[in-house]
């Protein structure tokens, strides 16, 4: 009898004092918040008064405003409104986003059915940039195709110059 009450009492102690098969562990869990990435347009894109005889060409508006032409394009001293597209981004100071710009032409039309392409977009900064404060303006350039003995008349399309931002 003192035997198994031997055995029973290490049998008991080993139980007690063994190993455990399973273990746990706890981790907390966290998120930070970021102000969320906007844009808007506070400027809109004018390649300003341009002419044309017989002969196609270009006028390549640059970001920074300044214009230059090809083919038989002029640039009449009367320049009217020239102005790069602008677009304000806000978003969290600190972080960079990639900016997005037209990938194909989009086009322009008069009041009737004649037409010019826009097209070859360039923005200020590019590809990316950073919201060192917050905020920061792109700026946007593209290259105006215009066609020999093309009508005169004021050329517009309201819609389809957009840019698209992310963070990075």
């Amino acid at each position: 009898m003192k035997k198994i009450n031997s055995l029973i009492m290490i049998i008991m102690i080993a139980v007690s004092t063994g190993a455990v098969a399973q273990e746990s562990a706890t981790a907390s869990s966290s998120a930070t918040i970021v102000a969320p990435i906007a844009i808007s347009k506070s400027v809109d894109m004018s390649f300003g008064t341009v002419a044309v005889d017989a002969t196609a060409g270009t006028v390549v508006l640059a970001p920074g405003g300044t214009r230059t032409f090809t083919g038989g394009v002029t640039l009449p001293g009367t320049t009217g409104t020239v102005t790069a597209a602008a677009f304000d981004v806000t978003g969290e100071a600190g972080y960079t986003y990639s900016i997005t710009l037209p990938a194909s032409a989009i086009t322009l039309t008069d009041d009737t059915t004649n037409t010019m392409t826009v097209d070859t977009f360039t923005s200020t900064p590019t590809p990316t940039g950073t919201l060192t404060s917050g905020a920061e303006t792109v700026n946007v350039g593209a290259t105006l195709n215009l066609t020999g003995s093309q009508i005169a008349g004021t050329y517009t399309n309201t819609t389809d110059l957009t840019v698209t931002v992310n963070y990075n």
